[in-house]
């Protein structure tokens, strides 16, 4: 049970506390959107990018390869959380870490008033912040 959040029940059921962080902003005047994403097994996701602000997801199903600019890739199973800052960092992977089965998960995102929710990064800009980038599984 999770105490001082105001979630308990009397009898010991309700909601389950997965995640509480606290994003290093919240852009002024944000909106709030949450968005349903499936990949195919095997789908490599949305190319390099970045959000206007931070994003809170919980994968349903599958297993999901992430990578955020300055640490390394991992994967989120099923039943994880994450998280992303949003701002200038670079999220340079989201896609289905598997090849056998699809993936999907619900992310919650603020977004900053008139700007878009997810702007591509091109590849000038990633060549520039390549020192940022964690080294990758296949550097080693």
């Amino acid at each position: 049970m999770v105490h001082g959040h105001g979630m308990e029940s009397p009898d010991g059921t309700g909601p389950t506390m997965l995640a509480d962080v606290k994003p290093p902003f919240i852009p002024e005047g944000a909106s709030g959107m949450t968005v349903l994403v499936e990949w195919p097994p095997g789908s490599p996701g949305t190319p390099p990018h970045r959000h206007s602000g931070p994003c809170f997801g919980y994968v349903i199903e599958g297993e999901v390869r992430w990578e955020l600019e300055g640490e390394p890739e991992h994967v989120i199973k099923a039943g994880e959380t994450f998280w992303e800052p949003g701002g200038d960092v670079i999220h340079y992977q989201n896609g289905n870490a598997s090849s056998e089965v699809p993936a999907k998960y619900v992310v919650f995102m603020m977004c900053a008033p008139g700007q878009p929710m997810l702007t591509l990064v091109d590849e000038e800009e990633l060549a520039q912040r390549a020192h940022l980038r964690a080294p990758r599984p296949s550097d080693a």
